[in-house]
């Protein structure tokens, strides 16, 4: 029976620390499982604008020996009004997994629920999984440990994809998660994460600090509102230094320098988002392959 990778917790946790064991041997030896899946293909559809998603996944698909096939919406009869459903029984037919990056989560869960082959989540409006797993990996090889029992801090829109996939993330790996933003931006599921209006509770003993830009795609028509809303938190030093010393800083990229994040943070010493960039590609082919069929 096909597995898709919609939310954190479509993989249990021994399921996912298998993949993150799987990504650790890739990204040690660049040669390891080469071409693991020659003659098989991968669909990416990408209905949003992407560069590290999209590359990473790319790479990654080429590295396993399958065959990369990028669709964007105008690229394709989505454009044109083709069901979602539709586009998954055509592609599943052709392709042995699917990659979608797309707006609403109807449209994921269309996708998954109408394709043969395995769906990845590879951003919604709800959540973005893969990322997430991504960065549990950077956090853990970063600070050398396993994630189990350290604080993260989320600082801005507690209310994003990326801050609902770390809400799940947090009650698999079984981390403190606290999140500090605005009131009126807080997501609809807490799960087990603490929510507050002050950045400093939530940063008090963090080992991680992530954020993420105040808008995303999609919400343009915000901008102006959303830059009001957030006046007062960017990530700057005289924040971060309420964290942990030790404390590294995260962000997904792209980001708006000087309005979540300064340019001194993300280009200093704690920053880790170049790391974060690079192991999309190692434990994103991990999870292809896993989907695909391979266990430890």
């Amino acid at each position: 029976m096909k597995r898709d990778y919609l939310k954190m917790t479509d993989l249990t946790l021994g399921e996912s620390r298998s993949v993150l064991d799987l990504a650790r041997t890739m990204k040690r030896d660049r040669t390891a499982h080469l071409g693991m899946h020659r003659g098989k293909s991968a669909g990416i559809l990408m209905e949003k604008a992407s560069t590290r998603t999209r590359v990473s996944f790319e790479v990654g698909a080429a590295q396993l020996g399958m065959h990369p096939v990028i669709l964007t919406t105008q690229g394709s009869q989505l454009a044109r009004g083709e069901p979602v459903a539709d586009t998954a029984r055509v592609l599943s037919r052709y392709v042995d997994i699917l990659v979608f990056r797309t707006s609403s989560t109807d449209r994921l869960d269309q996708m998954a629920k109408h394709s043969r082959a395995p769906v990845i989540n590879a951003l919604s409006d709800d959540g973005h999984p893969v990322q997430v797993l991504c960065d549990v990996f950077t956090i853990e090889e970063r600070l050398g440990k396993p994630i189990q029992g350290m604080n993260v801090a989320w600082i801005g829109d507690g209310s994003s994809n990326m801050a609902r996939s770390f809400v799940e993330a947090a009650s698999l790996f079984g981390f403190q998660l606290r999140v500090a933003g605005p009131a009126s931006y807080v997501s609809p599921d807490r799960g087990a994460a603490h929510f507050t209006t002050e950045a400093r509770e939530a940063l008090l003993g963090a080992d991680v600090v992530c954020t993420d830009v105040w808008t995303s795609m999609g919400q343009e028509g915000e901008n102006e509102k959303r830059l009001r809303d957030f006046d007062g938190w960017t990530l700057d030093e005289t924040m971060l230094a309420h964290a942990k010393p030790s404390a590294i800083v995260m962000h997904c990229l792209p980001a708006h320098r000087g309005e979540e994040i300064t340019d001194d943070v993300i280009e200093g010493p704690r920053s880790v988002v170049w790391d974060q960039a690079e192991n999309r590609l190692h434990v994103q082919k991990a999870l292809m392959a896993f989907l695909l069929g391979w266990r430890p």
